[in-house]
């Protein structure tokens, strides 16, 4: 399995090479400077674990290189690092298919533990039937949060984590009752008995 880092500002590029590696000694890193060469890439370096994505590139419009990559690569989990701010561009990436929108503006070890979050997958969570008790303690938590109406902000603070670690978090409970957003969560927490009514 290979990481794919995929932006074309060098020193951005080197510096998440620099992450993963400390994430996972060892991994094989694969830097691109623009999206057309990912297909060639992975036939020559191997099946993708990861892509970390920047949002602008020479061969990119908007979202189009997270849609490219999800249109693809369905099941692989995709980083959007990016400079412009969460409130510019998260919502549609994350509606493109993006898992997490990550701020180049973040510190490395905020960067470096969203990136990390994003590669522990819950073990065996697939397989399992989404019913109330399969699901984990904070998982419980998160759907109370979000039927409470509380933003990524409001959740991080009062459960003292980051607010990329939040959206980890989220990225992993959609991923678990096999929904896209916190309607869709709300919506099937309430159908099977996850909260009063």
């Amino acid at each position: 399995m290979t990481f794919y880092v995929i932006d074309d500002h060098p020193l951005m590029r080197e510096a998440v090479v620099m992450l993963l590696r400390r994430t996972r000694a060892g991994a094989e890193v694969v830097e691109l400077d623009r999206l057309g060469g990912v297909e060639e890439a992975i036939k020559t370096r191997g099946a993708p674990e990861l892509f970390c994505l920047d949002l602008k590139l020479p061969d990119t419009m908007g979202v189009s290189g997270v849609i490219e990559l999800k249109r693809r690569y369905p099941d692989t989990p995709l980083a959007v690092l990016s400079a412009s701010p969460s409130s510019d561009s998260e919502e549609a990436c994350i509606q493109a298919g993006a898992d997490i929108y990550i701020e180049k503006s973040s510190g490395a070890s905020e960067i470096g533990a969203a990136l990390r979050a994003l590669l522990v997958a819950d073990s065996g969570f697939e397989e399992l039937a989404p019913t109330d008790n399969k699901l984990s303690k904070r998982q419980k938590q998160l759907i109370i949060m979000l039927d409470r109406g509380l933003s990524n902000r409001e959740i991080a603070e009062e459960l003292g984590i980051s607010e990329h670690t939040v959206k980890v978090h989220l990225w992993r409970l959609f991923r678990r009752l096999g929904v896209k957003s916190r309607t869709q969560t709300i919506h099937f927490a309430r159908v099977h008995g996850m909260l009063a009514s």
